[in-house]
């Protein structure tokens, strides 16, 4: 089964595609949202929303744990994710979409990891499938690469910080995408986010970002989103061998 991890922008793909069942998954690490399961291009696709139903849990205080352990529960293998994020870079506007290749963390506090209780070290050099993200940069008009910077939030990010971000070669910036990644190849799936650019990040812009802004410019991503992703999950091989599955093979135990 295909994945697909929802933000802000996502939710109307519950209205576009018929929800044939939903589940609710409870894990060892706490009960997952309800998890819709929906037809697209006459396949499974596992529709989950990161926030909650309601949108109601903020990115440092949601159960990424949870969300992965869920969708592994039920079969998923391959997972696309999408994230809202400030653009560092003039050339990568508002209404964009960036498919990261790699990313640097800036998050804290958060559970990141499945093995509390063993040693393992998984590599990460590649964090993002880049099966999916062929999948995707040929599936739309994206921009193919750039590293994403993940913050911890709620906040936004300081002048400082972002010219910071910038001169270490962030092209955005969000809340969202780490640890979920990285418990993603945890449990053997492939995982590629679409991050939805909905704003130029503090200091790039001209005036000061609200997050009424950033809800706007999500809203008039959602038809782009809606269409990069059905495009991607009807090319999507489900029965191809990716080694983003082998990852715990060659783990430090």
């Amino acid at each position: 089964m295909i994945g697909i991890i929802g933000g802000t922008g996502t939710e109307s793909l519950i209205d576009t595609y018929p929800v044939t069942e939903t589940r609710d998954i409870t894990t060892a690490y706490g009960d997952a949202p309800t998890i819709s399961i929906l037809e697209i291009s006459n396949k499974q696709v596992a529709y989950i929303p990161r926030h909650s139903g309601d949108h109601s849990v903020p990115p440092h205080m949601i159960n990424y744990r949870a969300n992965i352990d869920a969708l592994s529960t039920i079969g998923v293998k391959q997972v696309l994710a999408t994230n809202s994020v400030g653009s560092m870079d003039t050339n990568i506007m508002p209404g964009s979409i960036l498919i990261p290749d790699n990313f640097i963390d800036f998050t804290h506090d958060r559970a990141s990891t499945f093995y509390d209780d063993k040693v393992i070290h998984i590599d990460c050099s590649e964090p993002y499938c880049e099966t999916l993200r062929g999948y995707l940069n040929s599936s739309g008009n994206t921009h193919p690469y750039g590293v994403y910077i993940a913050t911890q939030g709620p906040r936004f990010e300081t002048n400082a910080e972002i010219q910071f971000y910038k001169q270490i070669g962030g092209k955005v910036v969000g809340m969202t995408g780490v640890p979920e990644v990285v418990l993603a190849r945890e449990k053997q799936m492939c995982y590629s986010s679409i991050c939805a650019v909905t704003n130029y990040a503090a200091s790039i812009s001209s005036h000061t970002l609200t997050i009424t802004e950033v809800v706007d410019a999500m809203n008039d991503c959602e038809e782009s989103l809606v269409d990069l992703i059905t495009s991607t999950v009807a090319k999507i091989d489900q029965d191809k061998d990716c080694e983003c599955q082998k990852t715990l093979n060659d783990a430090i135990i």
